[in-house]
């Protein structure tokens, strides 16, 4: 990094913490604090009656506080990574860190602690002293021998899980992937030589961990800054470095490093050779974790050994060995399950999981997060990137599971399938509402089309379809850009065998395809050239006449484009039968609860009867995701008060509804605010129909539909699930060009969906 690149970061980093308020957290009430009842019961009296029933029973601790969510992050800073001994103050914005991926990850709250505390005894008293505040203890930058005295007391002492990260999240990162590492090369634990330099906290605990998983102790040789550790040595030896001495005449690196299959360094720059790494077995494996510069850089290993397995501690090269692939969902597992500790049992479980699901497909919103990289197993993908979503659902609840089996659970899960939906709908914020969809869609079998084949996000989606649905993929694309597209992504899905593929440059239905198309334009001013040329360059409407054609049920379209283009050509094929597009119907997935907003794309200016289809159809498709609707006709005006146009339409769209007798419950014209705050509307209008907030907005614009989604997008991280495009049964859904690949898969089970689920 040049100079200026460093001041610059430096300055940004410095930013970061600063602005615009100082530090990494605050804290935020779970509960409303809003007058005199709230304080009656968040203080006195009402918080003696929670203190009595906590007196009585200390585990209804978990269940009237947020003790049973709640780490402490404990250091004295005496061996912060990279800078050393700085102290209790200087390390307290690490530990705002750890607190920070603690809440970002694995949705566990956390207090930093910092404590001016040298003598290991009494700083394990003073985390004795706070079991009564935490759930569980996760000790972090204490130098050796003194992490391990401090650890070992606080867990004879506590009945909470306590974990020192340092030591035991980074072997079970590194234990991850040594398994994987050693799944590529074809060895297995028994039989390898491992070579470890380092006798710290993490070194240690990285080659207890290697034991458990199969190594054995005599094949074990490690090195500190004094060579070789062996029987009779004196120099700077620990207890825990003694386990590991070899009876050997041996004493360098360089004279142990022979036949080496495992180097693991846990030591400083420069410290491994290329040289050494050549004496090494065939397809090495070489962890160089020191940080910030490894004991040997990739390159140089490369330059002796172009077929090594390579891990280091750093992001800018593949393979970060990071110790936040572990210790959210470890801790999530065990809080959980109120673990009374962390064993040997729950982080080879936490080892077998991370291994797992970096030999899985790559998740669609890792690939998004870590653009540009190659996120295929393989020796530079051995283990998952940490904004992998499903490492929650997967880790923590293979540690809940082995902590139930190992018998340290006191509140033992009965149903893990339930248990591990409810971790990934904390992730997937999707998944909670969708699941009467997904579950109505898997009734039956439905072939989609998909018109952007060729994209990423599509080619992820179709794959989550084949795992997740039972409906049948179509994509529209070029055979050779698929396949390499699929390749890049390292997806395992294969055209023929999993999809069916329509090349629009050569594909045997060609003609039939732009007959039909002719055939339904030729009165719009549709030649038979230019229906050739349509039906070889334009995706959309391909896959619409696939599906008047009846070779598909629904088609999928618009990951690029405008609305209104692609609903022109699905206007013009699938309009038959009275169907017609109504309007696009947003689902924003908010803090407090779904809310609809509609029409968002089809009608700029709605006519009364087109609002009023708009309300029938927005009922419709909010019942499909097990909601009673609530609809609300929103504009400028409120019950008369104006007399605008979007008034008078709304009015008008009022009396043709009220003129149907509808089952639902709706009412209007309003203003936003009111239509979502009970109170200030029966100030205005009381007596109104509507109880309650309203749960969908019909607008009478697409401009005010459309800039309410996106200002929920924007400014209060509401997730979208759609547009889904109603009047047209459910033959075709035009996404938007911001659309993820959950966001596809969302559509298809919508799209998966046979019209008489929803009327």
């Amino acid at each position: 990094m040049t100079e200026d690149k460093h001041d610059a970061f430096r300055q940004g980093a410095l930013d970061y913490h600063e602005f615009p308020k100082p530090g990494k957290l605050e804290i935020r009430a779970t509960k409303p604090l809003a007058n005199g009842r709230d304080l009656a019961r968040a203080y006195s009296p009402g918080v003696a009656e929670a203190c009595t029933e906590i007196a009585k029973n200390p585990a209804d601790a978990s269940r009237y506080t947020a003790r049973g969510n709640l780490v402490a992050v404990v250091t004295n800073g005496s061996a912060v990574l990279g800078l050393g001994n700085i102290g209790a103050l200087a390390s307290k914005p690490v530990m705002e860190g750890k607190a920070v991926l603690f809440k970002k990850f694995a949705n566990v709250d956390c207090f930093d602690i910092e404590v001016n505390e040298s003598d290991p005894y009494k700083l394990a008293e003073i985390v004795c002293a706070l079991e009564p505040t935490f759930g569980a203890i996760n000790l972090e930058d204490i130098k050796a021998p003194d992490c391990f005295i401090v650890e070992k007391i606080c867990r004879e002492r506590m009945g909470i899980p306590v974990f020192h990260d340092d030591q035991h999240g980074t072997a079970i990162v590194v234990g991850a992937a040594a398994t994987n590492a050693l799944h590529l090369a074809g060895k297995t634990f028994e039989d390898i030589k491992v070579v470890s330099t380092g006798g710290g906290a993490a070194g240690i605990a990285c080659l207890n961990m290697l034991l458990k998983l199969g190594v054995k102790r005599e094949n074990v040789w490690l090195c500190d800054i004094h060579g070789l550790v062996y029987e009779g040595r004196s120099e700077d030896m620990t207890p825990q470095k003694a386990d590991y001495a070899q009876t050997s005449d041996l004493r360098t690196l360089d004279e142990v490093i022979d036949g080496a299959d495992l180097f693991l360094g846990l030591s400083g720059p420069g410290v491994l050779k290329a040289s050494m790494v050549a004496k090494m077995a065939d397809r090495p494996i070489v962890f160089a974790l020191a940080n910030p510069t490894p004991e040997i850089l990739p390159d140089d290993v490369r330059s002796v050994a172009p077929d090594a397995i390579i891990a280091t501690g750093r992001s800018d090269f593949p393979n970060q060995v990071n110790n936040v692939l572990c210790f959210p969902f470890i801790f999530r597992g065990a809080l959980d399950v109120g673990a009374t500790e962390i064993n040997d049992a729950m982080q080879i479980g936490c080892v077998e999981g991370i291994a797992a699901l970096a030999r899985a497909t790559t998740s669609a919103e890792a690939a998004a997060a870590y653009k540009g990289e190659q996120l295929t197993f393989g020796a530079d993908y051995l283990i998952p990137k940490p904004f992998d979503p499903r490492l929650i659902g997967v880790v923590a609840s293979s540690v809940a599971q082995a902590a139930i089996e190992s018998g340290v659970a006191a509140r033992p899960l009965d149903d893990f399938d339930a248990y591990r939906e409810k971790l990934n709908q904390s992730v997937f914020r999707s998944a909670l509402i969708m699941r009467p969809v997904f579950e109505a869609a898997g009734s039956t079998t439905r072939k989609l089309v998909f018109a952007e084949g060729e994209d990423e996000r599509v080619l992820r989606a179709a794959q989550a379809m084949l795992e997740e649905m039972t409906d049948t993929p179509t994509l529209i694309g070029r055979p050779e850009v698929v396949q390499m597209r699929i390749e890049r992504a390292g997806l395992t899905i294969r055209p023929d065998r999993d999809f069916e593929l329509i090349n629009p440059e050569s594909d045997h239905r060609y003609r039939d395809y732009w007959q039909t198309y002719l055939e339904k334009m030729q009165r719009n001013g549709v030649t038979p050239d230019l229906a050739r040329a349509i039906m070889r360059t334009n995706t959309t409407a391909i896959g619409a006449v696939a599906v008047q054609r009846g070779e598909a049920d629904s088609l999928i379209c618009g990951t690029f484009g405008q609305y209104l283009w692609h609903l022109n050509y699905i206007t013009q094929l699938l309009s038959d039968g009275g169907l017609h597009p109504v309007g696009a119907l947003s689902l924003m997935i908010l803090e407090d609860g779904p809310l609809f907003i509609a029409d968002t794309h089809v009608h700029a200016v709605p006519t009364p009867q087109q609002i009023a289809e708009t309300v029938i159809g927005a009922a419709r498709h909010v019942r499909r995701f097990g909601v009673e609707p609530k609809i609300a006709l929103c504009s400028g005006s409120q019950f008369g008060n104006l007399d605008s146009d979007s008034g008078r339409r709304m009015r008008a769209a009022l009396e043709i509804l009220d003129g149907m007798g509808l089952d639902f419950v709706y009412e209007g014209e309003m203003l936003a605010d009111a239509a979502l705050d009970p109170e200030l509307r029966e100030r205005v209008f009381p007596g109104c129909r509507l109880e309650g907030s309203a749960n969908a907005l019909v607008f009478a614009s697409t401009d005010a539909a459309g800039a309410s989604r996106n200002l929920l997008k924007v400014k209060a991280g509401g997730l979208e699930v759609g547009p889904i495009l109603m009047g047209m049964g459910n033959r075709a859904h035009i996404v938007t060009p911001s659309i993820t690949a959950r966001g596809l898969l969302n559509i298809s089970a919508l799209a998966g969906t046979p019209v008489q689920h929803y009327g």
